[in-house]
């Protein structure tokens, strides 16, 4: 019995172990040392031609990388070919109404920004072009700083702009043409600057105009004539500058003036009498026209 039992254990000991695998010849993976068919049978090439695993991803790579990668097809929200990117304020979506604006440091949306205000902000260097981008902007204000360099012409294509205030700053250049297309400014400072060349007679298209700051620059040539449209005007300052000529008798028009300011300049001729007109009517002092320039006072 016992040498049975022996013999019986000699004989199990020496069967080899089972193996799994595909056990079709047909199959690309097919296992010869295999004993058990383990259903692993593959019968068609990968995408990379070899009898794998690999697919091809949703940016049509052969075993990609799933996922956002730079320079892949996945935009910034994971998704492939999307139209999602990432806005200059660092956020990712594809809605481009909403982008934003860097001016200085801070994030600024171009729909939602209608005030700028960062008066007495230590600000330096030249005013960034992009400031264009907020295309809603109803009133900037970047006076009291010390901003160089000329006003930059996307600002003149600011239509919605009511008010304007660039003073104090160290601004240089001319005053283009393209000022007049900002119709709907009330209130427009752009004194104490270190700005050049002639008013342009554009201005007179300004017609909402309450305030016209534009003393304590380098301005020259004639006083446009076209600056007697500007008939809502009420204060109006052009001293300390270099502009020459006679007093246009358009000035008279400004019925609305409790301000007016012409000294300081190299102004030349007789006061015309519908300036007088106004400088009576309107109780105007003529001493800030008369004052350093070369008028001869016919209002006496």
């Amino acid at each position: 019995m016992i040498r049975r039992l022996i013999i019986l254990l000699l004989i199990v000991g020496c069967e080899e172990p089972s193996q799994y695998g595909c056990l079709d010849s047909q199959a690309c993976n097919y296992d010869s040392g295999a004993t058990i068919d383990n259903n692993s049978c593959i019968y068609e090439l990968d995408c990379a031609g070899e009898c794998g695993s690999a697919v091809v991803d949703d940016c049509g790579v052969c075993n990609g990388i799933d996922g956002y990668v730079a320079g892949s097809c996945y935009d910034c929200a994971d998704t492939p070919n999307g139209d999602a990117v990432v806005d200059d304020c660092g956020r990712c979506d594809a809605d481009t109404s909403n982008d934003g604006v860097v001016l200085w440091g801070e994030c600024y949306d171009i729909e939602e920004t209608v005030v700028l205000d960062l008066r007495y902000n230590h600000l330096t260097g030249e005013i960034p072009p992009e400031i264009g981008n907020l295309t809603n902007l109803a009133y900037l204000g970047l006076d009291n700083n010390q901003l160089t360099g000329d006003i930059p012409s996307e600002i003149w294509e600011m239509t919605n702009l009511y008010g304007l205030y660039l003073n104090n700053n160290q601004l240089t250049g001319e005053i283009p043409p393209e000022i007049g297309n900002l119709t709907n400014l009330t209130r427009l400072s752009l004194r104490s600057n270190k700005l050049t060349g002639e008013i342009p007679p554009e201005i007179g298209n300004l017609t909402n105009l309450t305030r016209l700051w534009l003393h304590a620059n380098n301005l020259s040539g004639d006083i446009p004539s076209e600056i007697g449209n500007l008939t809502n005007l009420e204060k109006l300052n052009l001293s300390y500058n270099h502009l020459t000529g006679e007093i246009p008798p358009e000035i008279g028009k400004l019925t609305n003036s409790t301000f007016l300011y012409l000294h300081s300049n190299h102004l030349s001729g007789e006061i015309p009498p519908e300036v007088c007109d106004l400088i009576e009517s309107n109780y105007l002092a003529i001493g800030y026209i008369l004052g350093g320039n070369n008028l001869i006072n016919t209002c006496e």
